[in-house]
């Protein structure tokens, strides 16, 4: 599996591509239609080993830089440009409206600015 997905990748070329079919192997179970990857399908090879092994090392930013022998600013580049393709999770939620509420009256934000987050909460 892991050969296909590689060829795969490198077949692409970084080119979005939509899945038409899949196949559940455990009972046979064919779905047709057409499918987006996931995010973290999108990356190149590379990315998605670098990811995996931030994950292995359980995001210890020293473990990565004796595994790939670079250096503190590489591995942080390297990163930063990852969080950059992988916008789809919002690390800032929204405030809920009772938080906007409680800033307001503690006087940490404007009345304009209250309304702007609540407008953008909806």
């Amino acid at each position: 599996m892991k050969n296909e997905w590689r060829e795969l990748t490198e077949l692409t070329g970084g080119e979005s591509i939509t899945v038409e079919k899949v196949r559940i192997k455990k009972n046979g179970i064919t779905i047709e239609g057409e499918f987006e990857l996931p995010p973290l399908a999108h990356l190149t090879l590379e990315e998605q080993i670098f990811v995996a092994a931030f994950i292995k090392t359980q995001g210890s930013i020293k473990d990565m830089e004796d595994l790939f022998g670079i250096s503190y600013p590489t591995v942080k580049n390297r990163l930063n440009k990852l969080a950059e393709k992988l916008d789809f999770i919002e690390i800032n939620p929204p405030a809920s409206r009772n938080e906007v509420l409680e800033q307001l009256e503690n006087k940490e934000i404007s009345f304009e600015e209250a309304l702007k987050k609540l407008k953008d909460n909806r």
